[in-house]
């Protein structure tokens, strides 16, 4: 049995953090989904940036939406839901065998709309009716002014999958917008099963303070961060509220954990993914962290219910200077900036393609 087997035995569903059409077009994807346990996908503007300026498998259609008259955002968003159409029916079967817990694709709303609540509701509601797909989340950041975005989506029907989180309290937050917008579906009358994921960055708080903390603390505060937020999320599901909520017949909000690959050199590549083995939460890897996993990889054990020893650590780092909530503010932000740098640059390499191949 390969160890992607053995996570997905143990509950966990393996999403793979990618997409290009080069994936599409050669099979690796269906490989990926036959031979690993695959059974969703995550994209971003970065993942499109490198997908569509590091290949000419975009140049037809993008010339083709040129001269049609198509620019900018819009050509984008038409050319990455080409890709996601695709791989949402490679994973429609999952879908419909687990009613619709599982075998997702997600496509995120500009990064330039991150503190414009109304008009990231609108795009939302945009791109899910433009995909055409029952099983495409749309990627709204859980940041101050994506709280209320998001539960204004999750009221409207639009499956959300919320990123760019990075600590227990940021979670909570957009855990409560999720209640809000299904009781507020029940109250209306309406169908309170709309999907959502809540994903966690991991790996990045490691990063952050790789240089300043001692040696026995390095790569553990991302781990310590996942187990507060996880013991949050099974004591939310644990709560008379949520209860009501599902005997109703809403739908949990699951926990992704996102940034999963390893970014030290020096530690196990399949780091994170061992560490996060948990029942009924998505694991969503780099290609080249599920490669590693798949061929070197071991689940050794599921994750503790209650945190394990996630306090603990984090009062070892706060005793070494470290401000947690700080921390996870800046992280945020900052990850919110590289998306919009991303978009950006992206926006650019579209409209340059453009150019050259609309009259080509």
């Amino acid at each position: 049995m390969t160890s992607t087997k053995t996570l997905h035995d143990l509950g966990q569903s393996l999403w793979l953090d990618n997409i290009t059409r080069e994936i599409l077009d050669n099979g690796t994807l269906r490989r990926y989904i036959e031979e690993f346990s695959i059974t969703g996908l995550t994209s971003n503007p970065t993942i499109f940036d490198a997908a569509i300026g590091n290949t000419p498998a975009y140049d037809g259609s993008i010339r083709q939406k040129a001269q049609a008259g198509l620019a900018g955002e819009e050509l984008f968003v038409e050319l990455a839901l080409e890709d996601l159409r695709r791989a949402a029916d490679l994973f429609r079967p999952v879908f419909d065998r687990t009613r619709g817990i599982d075998g997702w694709v997600s496509m995120e709303v500009s990064p330039l709309l991150a503190n414009d609540t109304k008009t990231t509701i609108d795009a939302a509601l945009r791109i899910h009716k433009q995909a055409n797909r029952p099983n495409l989340y749309v990627k709204i950041p859980g940041t101050p002014a994506g709280v209320p975005a998001i539960e204004e989506a999750i009221f409207a029907g639009v499956p959300v999958n919320v990123t760019l989180l990075f600590s227990r309290e940021q979670y909570l937050s957009i855990a409560e917008a999720y209640l809000r917008g299904i009781e507020r579906r029940i109250a209306a009358g309406l169908d309170p099963r709309v999907n959502s994921v809540a994903s966690l960055f991991v790996s990045r708080w490691d990063g952050a303070v790789a240089d300043k903390v001692p040696p026995p603390l390095r790569n553990r505060l991302g781990i310590a961060i996942a187990g507060r937020t996880y013991r949050a999320h099974g004591e939310l599901l644990a709560s008379p509220r949520w209860r009501a909520l599902e005997a109703a017949g809403a739908r949990k909000q699951r926990m992704l954990w996102a940034s999963t690959g390893t970014k030290d050199p020096k530690a196990s590549p399949s780091l994170y993914v061992e560490a996060l083995a948990a029942p009924d939460t998505i694991d969503t890897m780099p290609e080249k962290t599920l490669l590693a996993f798949a061929v070197g990889g071991a689940v050794k054990a599921a994750m503790a219910q209650d945190g394990g020893d996630a306090e603990q650590v984090l009062a070892q780092f706060a005793a070494a200077g470290i401000d947690i909530d700080a921390l996870a503010a800046r992280l945020q932000t900052d990850g919110a900036d590289s998306f919009v740098k991303s978009w950006r640059e992206l926006m650019k390499r579209i409209a340059e393609k453009s150019a050259a191949l609309a009259t080509s």
